[in-house]
C-alpha cells in the first residue's frame, strides 16, 4: 500500500459521506434546512423527530447504503487490503458528521457507521446494532445507543484480530463520535435530551 491508494480511499469515502440525505429530504419534502429544526443534527433521527418516521426509515437506509457501497468499491479496488476498507469507512462517517458541500456541519454518522460495519464484517454488524437496539429501548435515549456502537467499534476490531492499523483508525473514529455526540451528553445529564418514546408518541 501506498500514500495514492490510501488518498484515493479516503477521498471516495469522504464524498460519499457528504452526500446528505437528511438535508436533501429536508429540503425536497418542506424546502428546509433540517440542521436548522429539532436537535439541529443532518441524520435519520432528527428528520424522524421533525418529518415524521416514514422519511426517517428512508434517511436512515440511504445513509447506511452510502457508507457499504464506498467500502464495496474501495474494496474491489484495493482487493486483501482491510486497512483501505477502514480508512474508506472513516471518512464515510467523517464526510457525513463533517461535509464540505454544507459547510462542515453534518449528522453523527451512526447509520453509516452501521453501513461500514455491514460492508466489512457481519458480525460485527450484528452485535453493534443489537447494542444499539438493546441500549436504545432501556434508557429511551438514541445518542447512547450509538456511543455504544463507537464504543464497541474498535474493541470488536480487535477482538476479530484486524491488522493495528484498523485498530488506530476505528479508534480514533471513536473519539470523533464521542466529540460530535457532546451536545447529547450534555442535554442528557441536563434532563433536557428528547427520548426515542417522545419522538414515538409525536409521530
Amino acid at each position: 500500500m501506498n500514500i495514492l491508494q490510501y488518498f484515493l480511499a479516503s477521498l471516495i469515502g469522504y464524498l460519499f459521506g457528504c452526500f446528505q440525505t437528511a438535508y436533501i429530504i429536508g429540503k425536497l419534502k418542506q424546502n428546509i434546512d433540517i440542521r436548522l429544526l429539532g436537535s439541529n443534527n443532518a441524520g435519520a433521527s432528527n428528520v424522524t423527530r421533525v418529518l415524521g418516521w416514514k422519511y426517517g426509515i428512508i434517511t436512515a437506509i440511504f445513509d447506511i447504503l452510502k457508507g457499504t457501497a464506498a467500502v464495496i468499491i474501495v474494496g474491489k479496488l484495493f482487493p486483501s487490503h482491510p486497512a483501505l476498507l477502514f480508512t474508506a469507512g472513516a471518512f464515510v462517517v467523517i464526510g457525513h458528521i463533517f461535509p464540505i458541500f454544507l459547510s462542515f456541519k453534518g449528522g453523527k454518522g451512526t447509520a453509516s457507521l452501521i453501513g461500514i460495519s455491514l460492508a466489512i464484517n457481519i458480525k460485527i454488524v450484528i452485535i453493534i446494532i443489537l447494542a444499539l437496539v438493546i441500549i436504545t429501548i432501556i434508557t429511551d435515549y438514541i445518542a447512547l445507543g450509538s456511543l455504544a456502537m463507537y464504543t464497541l467499534f474498535p474493541i470488536l476490531t480487535f477482538f476479530y484480530k484486524y491488522q493495528l492499523s484498523c485498530i488506530i483508525i476505528v479508534t480514533l473514529l471513536c473519539f470523533i463520535g464521542y466529540y460530535k455526540h457532546t451536545i447529547n451528553i450534555k442535554r442528557m445529564l441536563a434532563g433536557e435530551e428528547v427520548g426515542l418514546r417522545q419522538v414515538a408518541r409525536k409521530k
